[in-house]
């Protein structure tokens, strides 16, 4: 592995004990040169002693918040952190193949631009397959995404300098999708593989689960992007008609 660091891989952990063994050596995997902050956000389970173990390989960094942040911030912590040219994202139930990182950042230098995400397979909260695979456009337009949010968040590699222009905000939304169309409003389009290299799994308690929640909160991210209610509306049905296309 070079010396010099490539990605700077972040991951936000609460009470993952099931699963961040997993989510880790998924990064310990991967095919560049990287380093890891686990950002462990105040867990009561094992989560933290878990991250711990990994931290003998001197680029796996646990960091612990003295008080609850949420996801948002827990991951800015980890952005300020950052030593790397590139960010990504990935949640401590979520797990990557091993040539994620190297195939998004030789997509990242082939078109210039700043943001490069991936298909994804799901599984359910054991880890197996539902036979699912959600994928991604090559190229990913602001329009495209005003309409749905085809960017998972762990899926994603973009520019450290995009992320701290912006950083995540408001959790009680979707913070992450805020962030994307932020970036892509400056930047221009994004890029995908169509490729299934994260594999998303399904937990029980995830925001997106709950529909009716979901719903909610992808409305406010239009009234919060500063669109009037009948533009809000507008971008609101399509988001429920691709959502419906998404999973059928």
């Amino acid at each position: 592995m070079e010396n010099q660091i490539l990605v700077s891989v972040i991951m936000p952990a609460y009470n993952a004990e099931k699963y961040i063994a997993k989510a880790i050596e998924s990064v310990l995997c991967q095919k560049v040169a990287w380093e890891l902050f686990v950002i462990d956000d105040c867990s009561t389970d094992h989560t933290a002693e878990i991250a711990e173990k990994y931290t003998e390989n001197g680029n796996v960094i646990l960091l612990r918040n003295e008080r609850n942040l949420g996801v948002a911030e827990s991951r800015n912590v980890g952005i300020r952190r950052a030593t790397g040219k590139y960010i990504a994202f990935l949640d401590a139930d979520d797990w990557w193949e091993g040539q994620k990182l190297e195939e998004q950042c030789r997509r990242l230098a082939e078109t210039g631009c700043v943001l490069c995400c991936t298909g994804r397979e799901l599984m359910d909260v054991d880890g197996n397959s539902l036979n699912k695979v959600i994928g991604v456009s090559e190229e990913i337009t602001y329009a495209m995404l005003l309409r749905t949010n085809s960017i998972c968040c762990s899926s994603v590699v973009m520019e450290t300098a995009a992320a701290r222009e912006f950083y995540m905000c408001h959790d009680e939304l979707h913070e992450d999708y805020i962030l994307w169309l932020k970036v892509l409003h400056k930047y221009g389009n994004a890029y995908g593989i169509n490729q299934p290299l994260l594999k998303s799994r399904m937990s029980k308690g995830g925001k997106s689960r709950n529909k009716l929640k979901s719903a909610k909160m992808q409305f406010g991210v239009y009234r919060y992007m500063g669109f009037g209610i009948l533009r809000s509306s507008y971008y609101f049905l399509m988001y429920a008609w691709h959502g419906v296309l998404k999973y059928m």
